[in-house]
């Protein structure tokens, strides 16, 4: 059979794209190399109990009735309905440079004006100038790279809070070493603090199984364990891909969500040239879960805490195997509406140095003792900010960067793709586009957006 539009990656991106043009187009085809669907947002079994994977919250929220804002417009395009979700809305988050500030926000905007007026108060009317800015520039227009340390030194003329700015921006965003670009600095700011975050209620399996029967219903087909070896091309267009079993499928367009870099790299025929000697950022990630009723000091009402020791946040490849003078905290069951369950999760967040983790990789044990001397670690600076917890640990996971390289095609196992953002989508082929992370728009909703508006200008258009 030969598809109209095959779509390679079973992200969330993927899957956006896929439920856009299977609305208007029979027989698209997903595949996927893994045996899930979800990509770095997805979940695994332990003891019979579901971990997710990449999941803190998802950014954008919005009432039903802002039909402009990114979640509504998300969803008319893929065709469901509001009313099919329970949103839960973040309680409270947290910026704290340790010793120095803190500022609190929530989804209530006011909350976050208030916390800069007060504790910067020589800067309000700076920051009222640079929230002008923000409402009106236009961040999805093609452009150069612009810094945003640039911008925030100039406008704000408040270092520690632009760096208070940036933390949780950049650890939710940037690709970029000590930098983010300014279209995406709008991009994150927007949907961290004017939107806000929040989570569906359930799992992100239940999210991605209403996603995939929504998809299945409207005709479209997947298929999981199905791995590309290569993209086959024919006077520079793009005529199907061999899979790793050898099975060759045609198709009159593809779509690939899996990077840039590692799209180019499955072409037949192409020799990929680093174009770049920016560095891609990876990040070291533990999950400890306890029992719900331990007794603990715990904060009740925090979601999410991005933290810095110092004045100056350094967002760069570490040169050891973890950066512990910075990270993220995050609660998932802190979100208004969530049931308490018998066991609490707690994850810490921190960037880490790819070629250390892979080289230590090949040695096995070495590996194992690293991530568990990493979480031991990492458990030991967050007891300093949340209260003591280590004690009651009953199960923990770590992930590095060697994980994501291995469950994606993620080149370095850099979450965040290539500094370098595609934003058009246009890889230089007439029927082959590229969408989610190295497109340019970040966070679940903007990988998902990323599909949809990718399948909307370059493929429904032609079919």
């Amino acid at each position: 059979m030969r598809h109209p539009l095959l779509v390679i990656g079973g992200g969330l991106s993927g899957l956006a794209a896929a439920i856009r043009a299977a609305r208007f187009i029979p027989e698209i085809l997903l595949v996927e190399k893994h045996s899930r669907l979800g990509g770095l947002n997805s979940y695994f079994y332990r003891n019979n109990t579901l971990y997710e994977t990449g999941l803190h919250a998802i950014t954008n929220y919005a009432d039903p009735g802002d039909r402009q804002a990114p979640i509504n417009r998300l969803l008319r395009q893929l065709k469901l309905q509001r009313k099919d979700f329970t949103f839960c809305q973040q309680m409270q988050s947290e910026v704290v440079f340790r010793h120095l500030e803190s500022l609190t926000f929530s989804n209530d905007v006011g909350v976050f004006n208030t916390e800069v007026r007060n504790k910067f108060p020589r800067a309000a009317v700076r920051f009222q100038k640079m929230l002008d800015f923000i409402k009106h520039f236009d961040p999805f227009l093609p452009s150069p790279f612009r810094s945003t340390r640039c911008f925030l030194a100039e406008i704000l003329q408040a270092p520690l809070l632009a760096e208070m700015i940036l933390c949780p921006l950049m650890f939710y965003g940037s690709s970029r070493e000590n930098d983010i670009d300014l279209s995406q600095f709008v991009i994150m700011f927007r949907a961290i603090f004017l939107e806000g975050m929040f989570r569906p209620l359930g799992s992100i399996k239940d999210l991605i199984d209403l996603l995939t029967c929504h998809y299945l219903e409207l005709g479209g087909h997947v298929r999981k364990n199905c791995g590309v070896k290569k993209i086959l091309t024919r006077k520079n267009s793009a005529i199907g891909v061999e899979l790793d079993d050898g099975e060759i499928l045609e198709c009159d367009y593809i779509l690939s969500t899996i990077g840039h870099e590692e799209t180019l790299r499955l072409i037949s025929g192409t020799r990929v040239s680093n174009s770049t000697n920016l560095t891609r950022l990876g990040f070291v990630e533990t999950m400890y879960q306890l029992p719900q009723q331990s007794p603990t000091t715990l904060p009740k009402n925090k979601t999410i805490i991005f933290f810095n020791d110092g004045e100056k946040f350094l967002y760069e490849n570490p040169l050891d195997f973890v950066d512990f003078r910075s990270g993220v905290i995050c609660f998932p069951g802190s979100f208004q509406g969530i049931p308490q369950k018998s066991m609490m999760e707690i994850r810490s967040t921190h960037l880490a140095n790819y070629g250390k983790w892979k080289h230590l990789s090949t040695t096995p044990d070495q590996y194992s003792d690293k991530k568990q001397d990493t979480a031991r670690h990492s458990a030991q600076m967050l007891e300093n900010m949340i209260g003591s917890f280590a004690t009651n640990i009953v199960y923990e996971n770590t992930f590095t960067p060697v994980t994501i390289e291995r469950y994606t095609v993620k080149i370095n196992g850099a979450i965040y793709g290539s500094p370098e953002k595609i934003k058009d989508g246009n890889i230089g082929y007439p029927n082959l586009f590229l969408a989610g992370t190295d497109q340019g728009f970040l966070g679940i909703i903007g990988s998902m957006l990323s599909g949809v508006s990718i399948v909307n200008q370059h493929i429904l258009p032609k079919l």
